[in-house]
């Protein structure tokens, strides 16, 4: 059963304990689309090429909404493709902007700020649905809509993923770090809320 915080049956729920397919077009799409974008990361990295980091960015980025658009119109959402999904996410950022890192050594802070926030912090609140019977993070909003809206709601999720990385490239260092500094403060603010949903009566 849901919490009590969720006024309504969810229509994305998922039974815990019943399997789930492995071999889904989604989860081949944010396999093979992780693969691509840290192998040409790795690639850049050995090579020193801007336009290999610039395409395994692109591979990366097209990749994951290429493969949450394919789940849901295939209806393959999994807590299993949703695991895959976020820890490829990481692996894709780990490579690409600590690569990106080491050519340009000025924007260490801000990187230092983002990589605390997306690769700790977002990666403990993003697997936290699994303490519910939601089949991914995009269906939060039927534990805790403000929760969803500050982290998995399109915005949020543009803002959060890509708006460090959009302002590092431009150049733009200190807006860089303020706003790596104000998703990491929400993120944190989400992981308190979460902590405390997870210990409401169910």
């Amino acid at each position: 059963m849901l919490p009590r915080t969720v006024p309504h049956p969810a229509p994305r729920t998922a039974a815990p304990g019943v399997a789930e397919p492995w071999t889904t077009a989604a989860n081949a799409i944010t396999a093979v689309r992780t693969a691509v974008a840290v192998a040409l990361g790795c690639a850049a990295a050995a090579t020193g090429s801007a336009v290999l980091l610039l395409v395994a960015y692109l591979v990366y980025w097209v990749g994951d909404v290429l493969d949450g658009a394919v789940a849901r119109l295939m209806d393959q959402e999994t807590r299993q493709g949703a695991v895959l999904d976020i820890l490829g996410d990481r692996a894709c950022t780990a490579v690409l902007l600590t690569t990106y890192l080491g050519w340009h050594p000025s924007i260490a802070v801000p990187a230092a700020v983002f990589l605390l926030q997306f690769m700790v912090v977002d990666c403990l609140l993003s697997l936290a649905f699994l303490r519910w019977p939601l089949v991914s993070p995009n269906h939060f909003h039927l534990v805790d809509r403000r929760v969803w809206l500050w982290n998995w709601s399109k915005p949020a999720k543009a803002l959060n993923t890509s708006g460090v990385v959009a302002c590092l490239v431009l150049g733009l260092e200190g807006p860089a770090t303020a706003l790596a500094v104000a998703v990491l403060t929400v993120k944190c603010l989400s992981a308190v809320r979460v902590a405390r949903l997870s210990r409401a009566p169910r």
